[in-house]
């Protein structure tokens, strides 16, 4: 395993749309490992492939992060199935240092995916873990989240 490094928002390649896995493979474990690995030495809730340089479905989520722990969920081939509600927040990325926006994003998402071992899984996320499958799944579309943002400002 290794750390990867984070591709900023002046590189155009986090504009471009990721292209769909497929089967998952060696190399897609071995990512998922990396990413991993790299998204714990930033001390993020998620990361993108798009984001160390690959251009595929792939993100990853820290969703033990509330509770103090590190516990990820990886989801590759990923599909927005349903979103509920509204909320209202801050958004920051690691891909974008030093700044954070507003944004509206749904208040409950519920998603489709592959896992590392080729199956198919649903998993549901309110609020923060919304907030955080909404702006990884747009980073595989090309999309930041200040593209979103209706406010922004300096990290102090």
């Amino acid at each position: 395993m290794a750390l990867r490094k984070i591709v900023t928002d002046e590189d155009p390649l986090l504009r471009k749309k990721s292209r769909e896995v497929g089967t998952p493979n060696d190399r897609t474990r071995v990512l998922l490992d990396d990413m991993i690995d790299t998204l714990l030495d930033a001390q993020g809730v998620g990361l993108a492939a798009p984001q160390v340089g690959i251009l595929r479905r792939i993100f990853i989520i820290n969703v033990g992060i509330e509770e103090g722990r590190d516990e990820f969920i990886e989801f590759i081939d990923p599909v927005i199935l349903k979103t509920e509600g509204e909320q209202d927040g801050a958004e920051g990325c690691l891909s974008v240092p030093g700044r954070q926006g507003n944004v509206k994003r749904p208040n409950k998402v519920t998603v489709e995916a592959t896992d590392r071992s080729g199956n198919r899984f649903t998993y549901t996320g309110t609020e923060l873990m919304a907030r955080c499958l909404c702006h990884e799944y747009d980073h595989l579309d090309g999309i930041l989240y200040v593209d979103k943002a209706y406010e922004m400002e300096d990290d102090e």
